[in-house]
């Protein structure tokens, strides 16, 4: 049987000089016409296996029956192989290079976190000092040295593939593509194995809460890592230090190559070099770029520190971009929805700090108003539809305007009328004069609009409101595909009832609303009006509001 050696030792068949191949890693042999790899040596009739590994087309084997076209990955090393003929094989190889070998790249579907501590070998730079390093070498200076030349040419590597990170950049709006973006770039820069992105989830005032980072995004270089680094988690240690300190670290912990048996024995310890960076600006922390090794024999360099740490540094600013067009645009759409109900102090109150309104079902005091237009329903069976609609428009527009200039939620339209409240979201302590004020305007309003009504044909327009002050309870409520911001309770009955027993251009009010607005217009006392769901009648007053 002719068996084909491969290894690092010369006396091979197939010599690879590569450190992550051993002296002996494998061969090829023939059997019954067909072509197998096998991982290892013999010696002394025992096989040994190889420390790295054999991967065919992706895969780990310990023995394969090779196939035309069938790719081989030793250690750095791609070998393809071909059959000429049934009788004759060649094998090429590809030596080390930084090209590597088009594998599709998968995301591992989680991270996991661990405590380790940080390596015995640590190299540490702070944001302020990426590509911030200046050369010695100076204009006037004649000729460079070979130690200036090789910074010049790392440099301009570094500035190469950001600048081209820098123009695709421009058109990504998804944090996700965004970090596909820049792990591609870490991937062609530095001999990373696994990149994981970590953001950092922010409070609703923006700052980033303590130890809540999360991946959005993970790779590996070669689909054969994938299954090991399933096992892999990232140092919690590690990702601490970058956050609380806005250092970008690396940290490696290399050991005997006698203490490693393969591959997966080398993730299993967990010895392997990391690189953390922040993804910082001047205005805040967005997370971390976690990339690492899994070869003990090839470490990473303070070079590779350094790029990685311009590539976080990049992402940062258009991570920092994309958040806020997010909030703005979710912002615009609030503003755009609130608006529509709400003063706009309340609207800014409400997207400044959303939790201090405590939406979703509270018990607060307030003062509801309800205004009808007295005869509506008579007048609208004999106008043109188109008429009608016109006229609410032009009626509701004018009364939301006044209602929200005295600090009045927009509830509800209900056919003709409306429901305005006073203290929520926020209450203040002249909610109730708040919505007289507003009672009364809407009223004066009418007079100056029924001058335009009458000329349109709408002659005899009038509108009776109702107030009432008490507790109810407000928030959304709803169904889970749609709901709506109110109040519910026996507040917002009453004042309903108030306002059904209003003739056109009056304003009754309760007791309550009496008190609470201190006599701010004259009021004129009113014989107790019985309601549903009350044992006893109910005191009311009318607002003497004409001038």
């Amino acid at each position: 049987m002719k068996a084909y050696t491969i290894g690092r030792a010369k006396e091979n068949d197939i010599v690879l000089n590569d450190r992550r191949v051993s002296r002996k890693h494998a061969y090829i042999y023939q059997d019954n016409g067909n072509y197998k790899i096998v991982d290892g040596y013999f010696e002394g009739g025992q096989l040994y296996r190889s420390v790295n590994h054999i991967f065919v087309n992706g895969a780990m084997h310990l023995e394969y029956q090779l196939t035309e076209n069938d790719t081989v990955l030793i250690g750095e090393t791609r070998i393809d192989f071909h059959l000429i003929d049934r009788m004759k094989e060649t094998v090429h190889t590809v030596p080390p290079t930084d090209n590597v070998i088009a594998v599709k790249e998968e995301r591992p579907k989680t991270v996991n976190f661990d405590d380790s501590p940080f390596g015995h070998t640590q190299v540490q730079i702070s944001v302020n000092e990426i590509i911030g390093r200046h050369s010695n070498m100076s204009l006037e200076t004649a000729t460079a040295s070979p130690t200036e030349i090789k910074d010049l040419r790392r440099k301009a590597k570094i500035l190469e593939l950001l600048f081209e990170m820098g123009r695709t950049l421009g058109t990504a709006f998804e944090l996700e593509e965004i970090f596909e973006k820049g792990t591609d770039l870490i991937f062609r820069g530095t001999p990373a194995d696994r990149v994981v992105a970590l953001l950092a989830e922010e409070g609703p005032d923006g700052k980033i809460i303590e130890d809540s980072l999360y991946p959005i995004g993970a790779k590996t270089r070669d689909a054969s890592f994938e299954k090991l680094t399933e096992r892999l988690a990232v140092s919690r240690t590690i990702t601490k230090k970058v956050m609380t300190d806005r250092v970008a670290v690396l940290s490696q912990d290399a050991k005997k190559d006698e203490q490693f048996f393969g591959a997966e024995s080398i993730v299993s310890q967990g010895v392997r070099s990391t690189i953390c960076a922040p993804l910082v600006t001047a205005a805040n922390i967005h997370g971390v770029l976690y990339a690492d090794r899994l070869d003990p024999f090839a470490a990473f360099s303070p070079d590779h520190l350094e790029m990685i740490s311009a590539v976080a540094a990049l992402t940062a600013v258009t991570v920092e971009t994309v958040k806020a067009h997010k909030r703005l645009a979710r912002e615009e759409v609030a503003r755009a929805n609130y608006s529509r109900f709400m003063p706009e102090y309340v609207v800014q109150q409400l997207l400044e700090n959303p939790d201090s309104f405590r939406l979703g079902g509270v018990n607060q005091l307030i003062t509801v108003l309800f205004a009808d237009i007295r005869g509506f329903t008579a007048m609208a069976e004999n106008e043109n539809p188109e008429d009608v609609v016109r006229l609410l428009n032009h009626y509701f527009t004018a009364m939301s305007e006044i209602i929200f200039e005295h600090g009045g939620t927009l509830d509800k339209y209900i056919g003709d009328g409306l429901m305005a409240l006073f203290g929520a979201p926020t209450a203040t302590p002249n909610d109730a004069k708040n919505a007289l004020n507003a009672a009364v305007s809407m009223q004066r309003e009418l007079q100056n609009l029924k001058k335009n009504l009458n000329e349109e044909g709408f002659s005899g327009i009038s509108i009776g409101i109702g107030l009432h002050t008490g507790v109810a309870t407000i928030g959304y409520i709803g169904s889970e595909r749609r709901s709506e911001y109110t109040a519910i309770g026996d507040t917002v009955n009453l004042a309903s009832r108030l306002e059904a027993n209003t003739r056109g251009g009056q304003i009754l009010i309760s007791e309550a609303t009496a008190r609470a607005t201190e006599g701010l217009f004259p009021l004129i006392r009113r014989e107790p009006i019985v309601v549903k769901n009350r044992q006893q009648p109910v005191d009311l007053y009318e607002v003497k509001w004409t001038e």
